[in-house]
């Protein structure tokens, strides 16, 4: 993906919903495998990661090449366990929708019992939290080692 499809896409993130979702979103620029763009939400209420696979004009997973759904598997595979790793969760949750955004992207959740949504789907069940300062540049620090 260009550096203008993914300023085009997160354009179109901070475009749809509320302007509280607008401010949820932040970009934390790692490229797994040369295929996808690692994302970080920034609500603090999920540690919650967002691949987009760097090829255009993609709308669902049957859209890539077979060698490309290989290597965004094995990326959803490393984003998990990086999740899984550094923050124990009781459940990863892997969900590929595009109902607002519809180029490809998969979300990937670490869920906890406790958390504000659970047992159910996050989307609108509390309002994004943001980062603090420190607790963001802490979150985003650990991604990257767990990233490599």
């Amino acid at each position: 993906m260009s550096d203008r499809e993914l300023r085009e896409l997160e354009r179109r993130w901070r475009e749809s919903g509320s302007p509280e979702d607008r401010q949820r979103w932040l970009l934390a620029r790692q490229r797994l495998s040369g295929k996808s763009e690692v994302l970080l939400l920034t609500d603090a209420n999920y540690p919650w990661l967002v691949l987009v696979p760097a090829r255009p004009d993609l709308r669902d997973f049957h859209d890539l090449s077979p060698d490309d759904m290989v290597t965004v598997g094995r990326e959803i595979s490393r984003a998990s366990e990086a999740l899984a790793s550094l923050f124990v969760p009781d459940k990863i949750n892997v969900a590929a929708l595009g109902n607002m955004v519809p180029q490809l992207h998969i979300h990937i959740v670490a869920r906890h019992t406790h958390d504000a949504a659970w047992p159910n789907p996050i989307w609108g069940v509390a309002p994004p939290l943001a980062y603090a300062p420190d607790a963001l540049d802490a979150r985003l620090a650990d991604l990257r080692r767990a990233f490599g």
